[in-house]
């Protein structure tokens, strides 16, 4: 058996998405160690994992995208923030290689300096994306635009203008940054963002149909095992079992985007409506300043299992994972993207016929209300996913293109 070395950066939506297929690799008989967020180890330990956190300067880079002015800013800010991260999670890395002396690496996506790294060791790896996959392919949108699938000639044309040029834009904001570590760790340049997809040995995608668009023509290298959602064993809230009107839950991110806007406009949207709302606002607690309410509690953070089954509808950012686990409950959604992967993931969910969209910009009140009452009627939608969703193991399937990477005792160091 082998000794799997799982590295994420410091956020939680990186690192718990890992834990069912880390689990299936342990129960299998691996041995597994996981580097990630400082306030994930104590969980991952419970879980019965070996985990201990990154190197403490990797928090030490502010994440500043939140302040830009506009997408493309954003966009630049939010790279910039990872390659600073780079400098450190490579180095990182390294000393964790050199200490566990691990079989296999999975590397997260967002650990642009741990990829590198991972590349240079000569171990087998695979890089693990917690969100969308962005390849390019015959009928899928360009990434990142939160466009809808157009068949026919009019698609076509349309995306193949379009790609080239997203590829340019996503590669200006990336690839100064990327490819200044690779010449620093003796790697050639990449010529486009998408180049990132064939570095490593595997890239192990953790969504699927019907929240990922059906694709045909996916590299073999490309694993596409499905949604694992997982939270600390907890119990839900007391009050989520008293009598009353149903429950919305509201989320902001927790990896912190000035998504505190979202909080507000809810309670201003649903202060007198037949609901009971259960804000989470993660790191937005301290900066949010939100009215009160008769039907309105304010949490920094509950565990989103245990209460998914008591809930009419989840009005989020579209981060991945509160939408995945949501999609699993057979739970209505309402996205509102602010930026990042957040405008694709909102339009999987209004193509998957689960939930409703609005743009953070066009958000207001009135809009909101309206958006959470439409989410409620789809509910039937929303279930019949459910269903097809629980037929998948896709604890499994990361394990299996995991354990694919495991060297055989003839090619093993």
């Amino acid at each position: 058996m082998a000794r799997i070395l799982a590295y994420t950066p410091p956020a939680l939506g990186h690192v718990f998405p890992l834990v069912p297929g880390l689990l299936e690799l342990q129960r299998r008989g691996h041995e597994i160690h996981v580097r990630t967020a400082p306030d994930a180890v104590a969980d991952l330990r419970a879980a019965g994992l070996s985990a201990d956190a990154v190197d403490r300067r990797i928090l030490e880079v502010e994440v500043t995208d939140f302040r830009a002015a506009n997408d493309a800013e954003r966009l630049r800010s939010g790279q910039r923030d990872l390659v600073d991260r780079g400098r450190f999670d490579g180095p990182d890395l390294d000393a964790t290689i050199e200490r566990l002396r691990p079989d296999v690496l999975l590397v997260d996506c967002m650990a642009y300096g741990a990829q590198i790294r991972a590349q240079v060791s000569g171990l087998p790896w695979a890089m693990t994306l917690p969100s969308l996959l962005p390849l390019r392919e015959r009928g899928i949108p360009p990434y990142g635009l939160g466009l809808a699938p157009r068949a026919g000639v009019t698609g076509a044309v349309r995306d193949a203008l379009m790609w080239p040029v997203v590829e340019k834009v996503f590669g200006k904001a990336m690839l100064p940054g990327i490819n200044e570590l690779r010449s620093a760790a003796g790697l050639p340049a990449l010529a486009s963002p998408l180049d990132l997809y064939d570095q490593p040995h595997a890239v192990i995608c953790m969504t699927g149909a019907p929240l990922e668009y059906h694709r045909t023509r996916l590299p073999a290298s490309v694993h596409m095992v499905g949604f694992q959602p997982w939270d600390p064993p907890s119990t839900a809230p007391d009050l989520i079992d008293e009598p009353g009107d149903p429950w919305v839950l509201v989320t902001c991110s927790t990896d912190y985007q000035g998504d505190e806007s979202l909080a507000r406009t809810a309670v201003d949207a649903l202060r007198d409506q037949p609901f009971r709302v259960l804000l989470t606002l993660a790191d937005a607690y301290e900066k949010a300043d939100l009215p009160d309410a008769s039907n309105i509690t304010k949490v920094k953070f509950v565990p989103h299992g245990p209460i998914m089954g008591k809930l009419a509808a989840v009005v989020t950012h579209a981060g991945m994972g509160i939408v995945g686990k949501a999609a699993c409950a057979g739970v209505p959604i309402v996205a509102v993207p602010f930026g990042r992967d957040q405008p694709e993931i909102a339009r999987r969910i209004t193509e998957a016929g689960v939930g409703v969209s609005i743009p953070a910009k066009k958000l207001t009140p009135l809009k909101l209300r309206e958006a959470v009452n439409a989410a409620v009627a789809r509910r039937s939608q929303s279930v019949e996913v459910a269903r097809g969703l629980a037929e998948l193991d896709p604890a499994a399937a990361f394990a299996d293109a995991a354990g694919g990477l495991v060297p055989t005792p003839k090619a093993a160091r």
